[in-house]
C-alpha cells in the first residue's frame, strides 16, 4: 500500500489519529485499513476496537478491517475489497417510487 503502488493513492503506515495508531490511512480518501489478529476476537478487545472505530468514524474516516489470516491467504481478495471502497462504483439514481438508497457501511 506504501509509495503509491496501490491505484496511485498514497497510503501511510502506522499513523497517530487522535490517540490511536492506525495500521494504514490514506488521507487524501479519509480510509483506514486495520489488520487483526486473533486477539481482536476476544470480547473485551472488541469493545475497545469498536468506541476507536466509533471515534475514527466521527472524524470523517472509513474503515476497512481485515483478518491477518486473509490477508495471508486471500491477498487478491484483500485488493479487490480495498479498490471498490477507494474507488466505488456510481450508485444509479432511484427511479420515481423507489425509497432511499441505504448505505451498507
Amino acid at each position: 500500500l506504501r509509495t503509491k503502488q496501490f491505484n496511485n493513492l498514497k497510503f501511510s503506515r502506522q499513523q497517530v489519529i487522535g490517540k490511536y495508531i492506525v495500521d494504514f490511512v490514506c488521507f487524501n480518501k479519509t480510509i483506514i485499513i486495520e489488520l487483526d489478529g486473533g486477539q481482536h476476537a476476544e470480547k473485551q478487545n472488541k469493545i475497545k476496537d469498536k468506541i476507536r472505530e466509533r471515534w475514527l468514524k466521527s472524524q470523517g474516516f472509513i474503515i476497512i478491517r481485515f483478518w491477518d489470516n486473509d490477508v495471508l491467504k486471500n491477498i487478491e481478495g484483500v485488493w479487490d475489497e480495498i479498490a471498490k471502497r477507494c474507488h466505488p462504483s456510481p450508485q444509479p439514481s432511484p427511479t420515481r417510487g423507489e425509497g432511499e438508497r441505504k448505505e451498507i457501511f
